[in-house]
């Protein structure tokens, strides 16, 4: 397994311990480098898929026997997504016999969902001459 890992925001001063959200205030290079690593994670129609199926499963757990049928893809394959996920910080697994049960964190989602959004009570940006 890669030693690389992924840096999961708000952890150390990361993107969600210091800023609010994109509307509110510019980010600066090494939080827009964070955050884009998050966001390339998350850049894969079959990354999307499994977090999807993961985030979406009754009692918020999938087993990895699960996952595999669902994808005209490899198991080895299918693990290398769920390890970009798991070092993103999106997900975490735990092995039980010979399966790995993964489950949604939560709180990078959130994360990611604060920096997006935009302030309540806050209108929307003029569009700049778009048609209706």
């Amino acid at each position: 397994m890669s030693k690389q890992q992924l840096p999961v925001i708000g952890q150390d001063g990361g993107v969600a311990g210091c800023c609010p959200g994109l509307l509110t205030a510019p980010l600066d290079e090494d939080q827009a480098v964070e955050l884009a690593k998050v966001f390339k994670a998350l850049g894969d129609p079959v990354r999307l898929r499994l977090l999807s199926m993961i985030a979406s499963r009754a009692g918020g757990e999938i087993c990895v026997c699960d996952l595999t049928p669902a994808f005209d893809l490899s198991q080895p394959t299918i693990s290398h997504h769920l390890k970009l996920l798991r070092q993103a910080g999106l997900i975490d697994g735990e092995r039980r016999g010979t399966w790995v049960y993964y489950r949604l964190l939560p709180e990078t989602t959130d994360r990611l969902a604060a920096v997006l959004a935009r302030p309540a009570g806050e209108p929307l940006p003029a569009s700049s001459g778009a048609a209706s």
